[in-house]
């Protein structure tokens, strides 16, 4: 078996403005389009409150006008429609060379599914796909939305995980553009869950199925805040 691939694991300790978030991904991103031989990089992280929209999202999906929204709204370069982030919420970004990974989005999404649902097995629970949608489901409830972009096969965005989270959020949209399809979070199943005893093991699933050994950033590696 081939050795698995080093990937630079970034972790947030709070929450994170989703605007300083994309600023890191986009760095990373440029990192890897300059230097073809840099490693693979994550993102961890959970976000204070905001939407997202994706880049054809419908505006008919908001339950508010966006010009005045109830949290910060961002139209953003993910496939996908709206939907809502914040605390209690884990959000993985990986920054990857998709090429090697297959080169195929289509498949990376289903390949993030799997890493949700490996978490899910981890758990004691079993998450289910829809067929033509794209997204992990447990009981009829979606529990993690994916939505991703890519710049040259280098890819930004991924998926985002409720696990303990307030749903009020959700309430006032319709989240990915479902409307007869309810949001879930882990804590309805596991009470007793949180981000914190979730996030090794998506950490685990996600470097399993992509064939990574995760380290911390070197000095130099490191983002900044802004």
């Amino acid at each position: 078996m081939a050795p698995n691939t080093p990937a630079i694991l970034f972790e947030a300790q709070g929450p994170v403005p989703f605007p300083l978030a994309w600023d890191w991904q986009r760095r990373l991103q440029r990192r890897r389009l300059d230097d073809p031989s840099a490693p693979d990089a994550l993102l961890l992280l959970q976000h204070t409150p905001c939407y997202t929209l994706g880049r054809g999202a419908s505006l008919s999906h908001l339950g508010f006008d966006p010009v005045h929204p109830p949290l910060p709204l961002y139209r953003i370069d993910r496939g996908g429609e709206v939907t809502h982030h914040g605390p209690g919420q884990l959000v993985l970004y990986p920054v990857l060379d998709l090429q090697r990974h297959g080169g195929d989005l289509h498949l990376y999404l289903r390949a993030l599914e799997d890493v949700v649902l490996a978490v899910l097995q981890e758990l004691g629970l079993e998450g289910e796909r829809i067929e033509g949608l794209t997204g992990v489901w447990l009981e009829g409830r979606k529990l993690a939305a994916i939505g991703v972009g890519a710049r040259r096969w280098i890819s930004q965005h991924g998926l985002a995980l409720n696990v303990n989270g307030s749903l009020e959020g959700f309430g006032a949209i319709v989240p990915c553009g479902l409307a007869d399809r309810p949001v879930g979070r882990l804590a309805d199943w596991r009470p007793s869950l949180t981000p914190e005893q979730v996030a090794p093991l998506l950490l685990a699933a996600f470097a399993r199925r992509f064939g990574l050994t995760l380290r911390p950033p070197d000095p130099e590696e490191g983002l900044g805040e802004s």
